[in-house]
């Protein structure tokens, strides 16, 4: 555990880290909330309040590049405080708007949501050296376990003590002071050697947004949507065993095992290329079909649980290396909008294949999904190795035909320069 003492030892970090959780536990929270709202308050369908979930996804999707983007050119601060005055509007106005209203407010209020995931991850990148990078990446995925685990469960429990205008308010609230307290911070997104050096110009999207990267968020969109899917088939499956009850254990054990494993992946010394975590992870999920009430899912499940936190910490870390400085926060806002919309397919992608066949279909769909992305990811890498090899190659042949050339040149002058 020497590694996370010395990242949090790091000036700034454990403040971050801190102020972030509070911030990402409302944000995972704001789906329940208006969930709660919509079916609670406005006495309203589930599929009614699925599509305000959707839009609020969707401009959170839609929003993460934008906002990265906007830090990359005018800063963390300014960012963050535009965007806490946004959602303090939007959830103050949550309990009096009408439904339709409520529609188009969720999908402006997710595309301006506080960036506070993105944020993290750029502090990480800038405050930490390479080898403390990865022990850093883990814990902010730990942090993100957490915040699934407990976001929405505090909404449930406050939801039966309050009205669900009162919860809406509490959110928004959390949310806010999460994004104020970053924004008081003022987390560095750029290395003090990158701002001193000047490497911050901005460089050109064709030169970063390249194969190796898309194959990033290709993995991220995967993974996320294994995730998604995986939470899905949970529950389909143990409704079709008579122990819905069993959902919230199933899901804690999950929850625990991913960080767990994320702590301990963060506390190697070598690295994990992503594909194989990813690949891993898929291969783990498939099988899970076979546990058909819920002490076998929670058995079974926590092979798939220490596998999710290392999956995207690589995620994270391979978003942090190939990104230059200048478009850092682009980077990192394609990454989280990858990963909102992988948990918006994972969803329907798993419903679907309920629907068509039995609750292990949902497993199997996730796992193949994470699969797939894999092996994306697995032949870009084998592309990118060999090129690497080829340019020492292509180099020595360049200066070979320089020497050569030079060589003629040179003979040529002494021929013009002789008696």
């Amino acid at each position: 555990m020497t590694s996370y003492g010395q990242v949090l030892a790091v000036r700034g970090m454990a403040s971050l880290l801190g102020v972030s959780l509070l911030a990402r536990i409302a944000i995972t929270a704001d789906v329940m909330a208006l969930t709660m709202y919509v079916v609670l308050g406005l006495d309203l369908s589930y599929a009614a309040a699925g599509v305000v979930a959707a839009a609020l996804t969707a401009g959170m999707a839609l929003g993460g590049p934008l906002l990265g983007r906007l830090i990359d050119r005018r800063g963390v601060r300014a960012v963050l405080l535009a965007t806490v005055v946004m959602q303090v509007v939007f959830w103050l106005s949550v309990p009096v708007l009408p439904y339709g209203a409520l529609l188009g407010a969720a999908f402006v209020a997710g595309l301006l949501m506080v960036p506070a995931p993105s944020v993290t991850r750029q502090a990480i990148a800038a405050m930490t050296t390479a080898g403390q990078r990865r022990a850093a990446f883990a814990l902010e995925s730990v942090q993100g376990e957490l915040s699934y685990i407990v976001g929405p469960a505090v909404v449930i429990l406050c939801a039966a003590q309050l009205s669900p205008g009162v919860v809406a308010w509490g959110v928004g609230a959390a949310i806010a002071a999460g994004g104020a307290g970053m924004a008081l911070l003022d987390p560095p997104v750029r290395a003090e050697g990158e701002a001193r050096t000047g490497v911050v110009a901005r460089p050109p999207r064709r030169e970063w947004l390249g194969a190796a990267m898309l194959a990033v968020l290709t993995m991220a969109v995967g993974t996320t949507i294994l995730l998604s899917g995986v939470d899905i088939a949970i529950v389909a499956t143990l409704k079709e065993a008579g122990q819905v009850s069993w959902a919230a254990g199933v899901v804690a054990v999950f929850g625990a095992a991913s960080i767990a494993g994320g702590l301990v992946y963060g506390a190697r010394s070598r690295p994990r290329p992503t594909w194989l975590l990813l690949g891993l992870l898929g291969l783990a999920t498939v099988p899970l079909g076979l546990a058909r009430n819920g002490p076998w899912l929670c058995a079974a499940i926590v092979v798939t649980g220490l596998l999710t936190a290392p999956t995207l910490s690589t995620v994270a870390d391979a978003v942090s290396r190939l990104a230059p400085a200048g478009v850092r926060g682009e980077a990192t806002g394609l990454q989280s909008a990858a990963q909102s919309g992988g948990f918006a397919l994972g969803s329907p992608l798993a419903g679907l294949a309920i629907d068509h066949s039995v609750p292990a279909g949902g497993f199997v769909a996730a796992g193949l999904a994470g699969l797939a992305a894999a092996l994306i990811g697995w032949l870009v890498s084998r592309r990118s190795a060999a090129q690497q090899r080829q340019q020492p190659v292509t180099l020595a042949a360049d200066l070979g035909q320089v020497r050569r050339v030079g060589e003629h040149e040179m003979g040529d002058a002494e021929v013009a320069v002789a008696p």
